[in-house]
């Protein structure tokens, strides 16, 4: 008899403990994005976007050692720019920041569409469709200006500004944790590549 109890006892224990992992999984990873104004947009991905920054889209240059030209504005001195460079560079950033502008507020517009869409009417089929075209489109426009920029820089730069940018930014070297580059907290640095 007491070993009935024993079973039943181990039972309702595990059958509470599996409702109650149920219970701590159930919430959404989104939870809170719900008050967002454009649900698939946050309030650092307007700001990003409307300002013409790179959003990440340029990643497939930048860390295989094509520099951008934001980042090599902010790093002229440590690079040694010529005038000449830094003309051409200025004009480079300008001309891509006033398309990446003029791209990233299309792309907010049309997710903001989109967002009104599921908030009143439903879209048809045919109608998400061309909507999610739509969005795609912008965004490869998007990633296009930028990843095209980062490909014009290299002809500018002599191969020793392509390494000092590279491992100032922090990408050439083989121990990350000798290497905090300009413009990142050291600790948050050390952090992240598990320096401790």
């Amino acid at each position: 008899m007491r070993t009935i109890y024993c079973l039943m006892a181990a039972l309702m224990a595990t059958a509470w403990f599996q409702v109650a992992i149920a219970d701590q999984t159930s919430e959404s990873k989104y939870s809170g994005q719900e008050t967002r104004l454009i649900k698939s947009l946050s309030s650092d991905d307007i700001s990003e976007l409307e300002r013409g920054g790179g959003w990440g889209l340029a990643k497939a240059a930048e860390l295989n050692g094509l520099p951008g030209p934001a980042h090599l504005l902010e790093l002229k001195n440590d690079i040694g720019l010529t005038r000449d460079q830094l003309e051409a560079i200025q004009r480079l950033h300008e001309e891509m920041k006033s398309q990446a502008i003029e791209h990233g507020k299309q792309l907010i517009e049309l997710e903001a569409e989109l967002e009104t869409r599921f908030q009143t009417e439903l879209p048809t089929d045919a109608e998400l469709k061309a909507m999610l075209l739509a969005i795609a489109q912008t965004r490869a426009q998007l990633r296009f200006i930028h990843l095209s920029t980062h490909l014009k820089t290299p002809s500018i730069l002599t191969k020793q500004q392509i390494d000092a940018y590279n491992q100032l930014r922090g990408y050439a070297s083989k121990d990350p944790c000798n290497n905090v580059p300009k413009g990142h907290k050291e600790a948050m640095w050390r952090k992240h590549n598990q320096c401790e």
